[in-house]
């Protein structure tokens, strides 16, 4: 099982991750699961715009780096034109990052899976708990649900 997550603050919100969910299961695979959509305060930037956020378990055959390639390709073709400016998060139409990849761990400048941020963004493991509470994190020996409750317990 693959968890992706996805984010947008601007435009029609519910519209842009429909849309990416719908391109994912045309190009990358099959949607298994997928968390009810929450809305966040954006995280690591100032911005007016509030988040709207969902996680998505999914199956597919492509590889990681793959994988992310495809779910690039999604956000350019919905209109995401950067990734951030000089580092420095901004809004956008749509973000789609790969939270975990089976039991794999990846660490280069290209790819990190599981996801960097993924122990410290409540805006991802709230969702990800939804349909992944059981699921423990490749590297580490905490579940999801308790990686959720570790922030938590922080904040």
């Amino acid at each position: 099982m693959i968890y992706l997550s996805l984010g947008t603050n601007l435009g029609n919100k519910e519209e842009n991750l429909r849309l990416a969910i719908s391109e994912i299961k045309k190009r990358i695979g099959t949607v298994v699961s997928q968390s009810a959509f929450l809305v966040t305060e954006p995280w690591g930037f100032h911005s007016e715009n509030s988040f709207l956020n969902t996680c998505i378990g999914i199956e597919t055959t492509l590889l990681p780096y793959q994988l992310l390639d495809a779910t690039q390709a999604i956000e350019r073709d919905l209109g995401r034109t950067e990734k951030s400016k000089n580092g420095v998060y901004h809004d956008r139409l749509i973000d789609i990052d790969i939270l975990i990849y089976h039991h794999v761990i990846i660490r280069s400048t290209r790819l990190t899976i599981p996801h960097a941020h993924l122990p410290e963004r409540m805006f991802v493991l709230q969702p990800l708990d939804e349909i992944a509470h059981q699921l423990t994190v490749p590297g580490t020996t905490m579940s999801v649900g308790e990686m959720r409750k570790a922030l938590a317990a922080r904040s």
